[in-house]
């Protein structure tokens, strides 16, 4: 039988309670076997149970279920820790358990202006793509190479958005899947460390209004700040690439990351590199060329 602890909703959001909320999705996302624990195979919810959380972090069950009903809003650091290791989270999402269960831990806003020396600094990057992220995943600046690299989408303005709103990103990221996992999951490490920031909620609400897919991610809670990892992109001008990607954080600037694309030398993909870099001064040349309107 299942315990009789698991009483109330197991699906969708509490009206305010992020903190349960996502509690909820954690929970459901570590198994028994997982835990630990044996499996008896008489579960009604996906993952672990209330009282099995409670086991693990060394409390109450009576507790866990206040917290997570939102009834308890006033955890310690001990209880969020404790938690912590019973739900398996990494720091990323130990991090953002402390955010939401000790509000002070946030940052009140990000930054959405990017200094002339950073922007000096990107253009100056010619061989490779560069582009300067905001907290919302909005492209706040880029140097040609990597205007030239998203060419084929309607806008270059919102990595979330071109993901999920064009449909030409289905054929630029060769695994549509992953890319999507990883934007929100990057989106959430935002939120996360700018809880009041009104740009992202903006964001969140049109896809989530917007893209069915979008909205079944983001209820997964899963917070992965992107630091680095393989790319591979289907160019419609040069073909396959497969790019090495570095996010570097902008101190100065809260939210705001250096994003970077770098090939190995000597591959197919820093050749293409070479070829989107030439693609991008003949278009820069047609536009100076072009006869003034009079």
């Amino acid at each position: 039988m299942e315990s009789g602890t698991e009483s109330g909703t197991e699906s969708g959001t509490s009206g305010g309670n992020e903190l349960g909320d996502y509690l909820r999705a954690r929970r459901a996302a570590v198994t028994a076997a997982d835990a630990g624990l044996i499996d008896d195979g008489a579960r009604r919810v996906p993952g672990l149970r209330r009282d099995e959380v409670a086991l693990l972090a060394g409390m109450s069950t009576d507790y866990y279920i206040r917290l997570e009903q939102g009834r308890e809003r006033h955890p310690s650091e001990q209880v969020l820790r404790a938690i912590a290791g019973a739900l398996r989270l990494d720091d990323a999402a130990a991090a953002h358990l402390f955010r939401l269960g000790l509000p002070a831990f946030g940052t009140a806003a990000a930054a959405t202006t990017v200094a002339p020396q950073l922007l000096r600094l990107m253009d100056g990057m010619r061989d490779v793509p560069a582009f300067v992220v905001g907290a919302a995943q909005d492209v706040l600046a880029a140097n040609a190479l990597a205007r030239e690299l998203y060419r084929g989408f309607a806008r270059y303005d919102n990595l979330l958005r071109m993901i999920f709103l064009d449909p030409f990103a289905r054929e630029f990221y060769a695994d549509w899947d992953h890319a999507a996992r990883i934007a929100v999951g990057n989106l959430r490490a935002s939120s996360s460390q700018f809880p009041r920031d009104g740009r992202i909620e903006r964001v969140v609400g049109e896809l989530s209004v917007r893209s069915p897919a979008f909205a079944g991610l983001w209820a997964r809670y899963e917070v992965r700040p992107r630091t680095h990892e393989d790319k591979h992109f289907r160019h419609p001008r040069v073909g396959e690439l497969r790019l090495h990607f570095e996010a570097l954080a902008v101190t100065s600037a809260p939210g705001q990351h250096l994003s970077v694309y770098s090939a190995d030398p000597g591959s197919a993909a820093a050749d293409a590199l070479v070829l989107l870099g030439r693609l991008s001064d003949a278009e820069s040349d047609d536009l100076t060329g072009s006869p003034l309107a009079p």
